[in-house]
């Protein structure tokens, strides 16, 4: 059988769908998880796949290699720590970064890669329905100073998405990831206010997001995280997104524009964080509000709109 030729390191709610959609269409992949478990399950049920060892070079064959991992650190780490994979990586070939990272650290880290001719294409990943990534609908913002280097991943990103929105050089993709949370945390703030405000004055919270799902107040969390109240499933964990706000925060500080939103989310969203603790899912962070509004905000049935 061919060897793989694509690495995938990280499998986790993003990660493995992900590189499954790259299975599907016929590539053959190299996965490498901190939790063994995940690339054993990987394999058993994408037969062409292979996992990966630990040495640092067992993807030295591999023309691409992607990373989805918690944080740029983690990436960083991966790549160029001790156990570091890009020294041993072939000339030439694209490391393909879909985590949420700073754009700083990402041109950073391409300088150094491009020590070792190893090219950075930074192609975080958004999505515009909850769990789209699973059917391979994913949006991705890609960043790449190198043309060459992006043509030959391109094929590889085509694949595992609906929308591939090339957005500049090395960075660019981050920065648009980081921007375009930076407006989901905005309405997740204001949607937690509304609630727990509406609640207070005799509004059936349920009905309030089923109004603002057909008027001008729709978004991510009333569409989808919030939709049905108080479910607290949408895969994608607080702190995680107090991570992007921290990102956000440092982004628009570094270009110059002054703005004391950044700081009063990342301030509220620590609270929450401390209140749900790690693991918990972002919507979540409603807690908080609950907590300093003194109610508890009421799940209810839904209620049909008059004919």
């Amino acid at each position: 059988m061919e060897e793989p030729s694509i690495g995938w390191i990280g499998l986790g709610n993003a990660g493995y769908p992900m590189a499954a959609c790259l299975a599907k269409k016929g590539h053959r992949l190299l996965v490498r998880d901190a939790d063994p478990t995940r690339g054993i399950e990987f394999v058993e049920k994408y037969a062409t796949s292979r996992i990966a060892t630990s040495d640092p070079d067992s993807f030295q064959n591999c023309h691409a290699v992607i990373t989805m991992l918690p944080n740029g650190t983690v990436v960083n780490d991966v790549l160029l720590g001790a156990n570091g994979i890009a020294p041993h990586l072939k000339p030439g070939s694209v490391v393909v970064d879909t985590s949420s990272s700073s754009p700083f650290d990402t041109r950073a880290l391409g300088l150094e890669l491009s020590r070792l001719r190893v090219d950075l294409v930074d192609s975080p990943i958004t999505q515009e329905q909850l769990h789209a990534i699973d059917q391979g609908d994913a949006t991705l913002m890609v960043g790449a100073d190198s043309a060459e280097a992006l043509e030959k991943v391109m094929p590889i990103l085509k694949d595992m998405s609906a929308h591939v929105f090339p957005m500049g050089g090395l960075g660019a993709g981050h920065t648009m990831k980081t921007l375009n949370n930076y407006v989901s945390v905005g309405s997740i703030i204001a949607l937690n206010d509304a609630l727990v405000t509406g609640q207070k004055l005799g509004l059936d919270p349920q009905t309030m997001i089923d109004v603002m799902n057909v008027g001008t107040g729709v978004n991510f969390s009333t569409k989808y995280s919030q939709k049905n109240l108080k479910s607290y499933d949408t895969g994608y964990q607080l702190e995680l997104l107090v991570k992007d706000v921290k990102i956000a925060k440092d982004v628009i500080e570094k270009s110059g524009f002054q703005t004391e939103l950044p700081a009063l989310a990342e301030r509220y969203l620590e609270e929450s964080l401390k209140i749900v603790g790690k693991g918990a899912d972002h919507a979540e962070s409603l807690k908080s509000w609950e907590q300093r509004a003194g109610i508890e905000i009421k799940k209810t049935e839904r209620r049909k709109s008059l004919p």
